[in-house]
């Protein structure tokens, strides 16, 4: 091995301990950004903004991200996004305070989605750089071996810190200090994310210099990318989130302020998905690796456009996160995980940082554009027999299923994979097509039986 090998594994491993502090972040505070804004007397329709905004508006900044890897160190400018994304907590904080002293105001709500905003910004203007030294430090035999391993644990620590969160925020709910609660849990999630920052200074950086042709304007990355596969897998993705995020961000609405459940049954259905995700994991970072990400992708799509229809059978919370919550994780798991691998298969080290920014930028204008309508929708129509939120996650189901057939058949698998017979059922869903052939899905059963039937004939 050598010196600089020795380096990168140390990078990973640095890399392990980084996302498990970055996931107490997520956990105790992330995780209660919506509570926090519902009680600070934010509407239906601010909440959908906080959302949207956030995500379209966080990925534009990686444009800016990218293009400062010309000039600066990537772990340089890394470390500096991080440091202020923890600072940013403080805002979040002193909101907090104002709501305390004066009550709920006129410019509270609007500074609240501008803090948040400036929270995710800051934490997206390094991504780039992030991705770009990590794909270096990860060979493409181990990615999804490592990279189901990384967010396995981060997961873990995630959950751990929601759960703990959440256990705070049930007594000092009783107790009448839930504002109070939510500062303190935020305070915990800046001195964490500056852990992070102090571990991403440890990673090893080879110093390179991207090639004098490497760059590309947004625009010609949109104009080129229904002609060539990484935009068609860009534009999926982004269409993916539109629909996903039309009902995204009125989950944990529904389960709050409709459903009114305590703050314990609320993250206890909240982190069901996220422990059915790492339990999902490692599976699909073996068939990732074996497979292709397509295959993530295809199963992935399925199984999430299916979740939010489970959630209009019953209002019971241990229903909820055992079934719609089961389905949802571990389909979000091999979405996320193919995804993010068929990025790094897909664009040469060169442009990783460059495609990845303009990647998150559409994914942002999906994002915006889904939870921004769905917020009008959640504020604006009322019907009398149907739960306005049961109807979105509906119109967000029927929108993913069009998604996924109308998109995926445009995506071609970019690794070399290593095809062995099937042995789990899950891994038959890839022999069929979303658009090669509706008629398929609906003999395909019929077929089956008649291919077992030939197979085994009776004996005479």
């Amino acid at each position: 091995m050598t010196d600089e090998e020795k380096l990168y594994t140390k990078t990973r491993q640095v890399s392990v301990k980084e996302g498990a502090f970055a996931s107490i972040a997520s956990g105790a505070g992330e995780a209660y950004i919506t509570p926090y804004a519902l009680e600070l007397k934010a509407s239906n329709l601010e909440i959908g903004f906080l959302s949207s905004l956030a995500s379209f508006l966080a990925p534009l900044s990686q444009i800016i991200g990218s293009q400062l890897i010309e000039k600066y160190n990537r772990k340089t400018i890394v470390v500096v996004g991080v440091i202020l994304q923890s600072l940013s907590w403080l805002l979040l904080i002193a909101l907090g305070f104002i709501f305390l002293i004066y009550g709920k105001t006129d410019f509270l709500i609007p500074l609240f989605i501008l803090s948040y905003v400036v929270y995710s910004t800051f934490g997206s203007i390094g991504g780039p750089a992030w991705f770009s030294l990590l794909g270096d430090a990860v060979p493409e035999n181990i990615r999804g071996q490592y990279f189901s391993r990384r967010n396995k644990i981060s997961g873990i620590v995630s959950t751990t810190a929601t759960i703990v969160a959440s256990i705070w925020l049930y007594y000092a709910k009783e107790w009448q200090i839930l504002i109070p609660a939510f500062i303190s849990l935020f305070a915990i999630s800046a001195i964490s994310r500056s852990i992070s920052a102090y571990y991403l200074s440890r990673h090893y950086v080879k110093n390179t210099h991207p090639e004098t042709n490497y760059y590309f304007s947004f625009w010609q990355f949109i104009k080129k990318a229904p002609t060539n596969n990484f935009g068609r897998f860009s534009l999926y993705i982004a269409l993916s989130n539109f629909a996903i995020n039309l009902a995204g961000p009125f989950f944990a609405i529904y389960l709050w302020k409709e459903l009114a459940f305590n703050p314990i049954v609320f993250t206890l259905i909240n982190i069901s998905a996220g422990l059915f995700s790492l339990l999902a994991m490692p599976f699909w970072g073996k068939i990732a690796d074996e497979y292709g990400n397509r295959e993530l992708l295809k199963i992935g799509s399925l199984l999430l456009a299916i979740a939010p229809l489970l959630w209009l059978v019953s209002k019971n919370p241990f229903y909820l996160a055992l079934i719609p919550q089961l389905v949802g994780g571990v389909g979000s798991a091999a979405f996320n995980l193919g995804a993010s691998n068929f990025i790094y298969d897909a664009v040469t080290p060169d442009r990783r940082a460059i495609c990845v920014a303009y990647y998150n930028t559409i994914n942002g204008v999906g994002v915006l554009l889904g939870a921004s309508l769905g917020g009008l929708v959640a504020q604006y129509l009322h019907f009398s027999f149907i739960n306005i939120f049961l109807l979105i996650f509906l119109i967000s189901s029927l929108a993913r299923f069009f998604v996924y057939f109308f998109g995926l058949a445009k995506i071609k698998e970019v690794r070399t994979t290593n095809k062995t017979p099937r042995k789990n059922p899950l891994l038959y869903i890839s022999e069929l097509e979303p658009l090669g052939n509706l008629r398929e899905w609906i003999f395909y059963p019929l077929r089956k039986l008649k291919n077992i039937r030939h197979k085994n004939p009776p004996k005479s």
